[in-house]
């Protein structure tokens, strides 16, 4: 990989960060939440979920929340939808830019996180990217289980690159592989990055990991020097699914951006800022966060 590559990040702290949380945040925190990821550098942020409230109770203040984001020009501001009726909720705020769409590997984990099979799943990705298209929005596709499903076990690189390009097909703005349940291990992320991208040509490759088995932070590195464009990471390192057993929070934006900005890599993020915002975030949780580096003493 050559040195002083710009890779994107994505902030998914305030939902993905969020929905597992026994905590219920206020609103009022999380927009503050937003507004730190906006001043430590941040210029897309998936804010929120538009799924059902009573499946995902710490989310059910979608609209309310969106209604409270700042104008901001350079900002994209991302809701994350499982079907047609989130699509709607979430085209109707007028402030999400993006809808990101979420298919599943297997069919197990798509009938108990989705209600639908994985091609199903699919199917509805595809048709949520029509959907915001016709709206003037953006959207985007994630594989989830995509190294794994923690019903079904192994998945095969072949289904995933598959789904790739069926996904493509849709012209997105990107697709996203998403290790749901942190399974995965660099050298077979590097395969799945390297098969996708293959596959999709031009269109771009984000990647999404849990750090539930220690190797997230190897695994972004990975995916990265396989020209992964874009990076999804929580402050702090929460986040969790509910309905994936056993998962994690997500790799931390403070350790990702540590490591890839030391090794020549820019996030166009600043390291202190979101440590500063790390320990405040920490304060509203009432606890210490799983990230390394906002634990650890200020280096370089």
């Amino acid at each position: 990989m050559s040195k002083n590559r710009t890779v994107e990040m994505v902030e998914v702290g305030p939902r993905d960060g969020l929905q597992n949380e026994a905590t219920i945040v206020s609103t009022t925190d999380k927009l503050a939440l937003i507004q730190r990821a906006i001043d430590y550098g941040v210029r897309r942020i998936e804010v929120t979920s538009f799924v059902n409230p009573k499946k995902v109770p710490q989310l059910a203040d979608a609209e309310e929340l969106v209604a409270m984001l700042p104008h901001r020009e350079d900002m994209t501001y991302i809701g994350l939808v499982l079907n047609r009726r989130g699509a709607e909720r979430a085209i109707a705020t007028g402030r999400i830019d993006e809808l990101g769409a979420v298919c599943v590997t297997s069919d197990t984990f798509g009938i108990r996180n989705q209600g639908q099979s994985s091609d199903e799943s699919l199917t509805a990705a595809i048709e949520i990217v029509a959907l915001a298209k016709a709206a003037g929005r953006r959207g985007q596709i994630t594989i989830a289980t995509a190294f794994g499903c923690p019903f079904e076990g192994r998945v095969a690189v072949d289904r995933v690159v598959e789904m790739a390009k069926r996904a493509a097909d849709a012209e997105p703005r990107e697709i996203a592989l998403a290790d749901t349940i942190g399974v995965g291990v660099p050298a077979e992320v590097s395969e799945l990055v390297g098969r996708v991208r293959e596959a999709l040509g031009d269109l771009p490759v984000r990647v999404h990991f849990h750090n539930t088995r220690g190797t997230g932070i190897a695994n972004v590195w990975a995916a990265v020097n396989e020209g992964a464009a874009t990076v999804d990471a929580s402050l702090g390192g929460l986040g969790g699914c509910p309905f994936a057993p056993g998962a994690a929070g997500n790799v931390a934006t403070e350790d990702v951006v540590y490591m890839l900005e030391r090794s020549g890599v820019s996030t166009g993020l600043t390291l202190p800022g979101v440590v500063d915002a790390a320990g405040w975030l920490g304060g509203v949780m009432g606890r210490l966060l799983p990230a390394m580096v906002s634990k650890a003493p200020a280096f370089g």
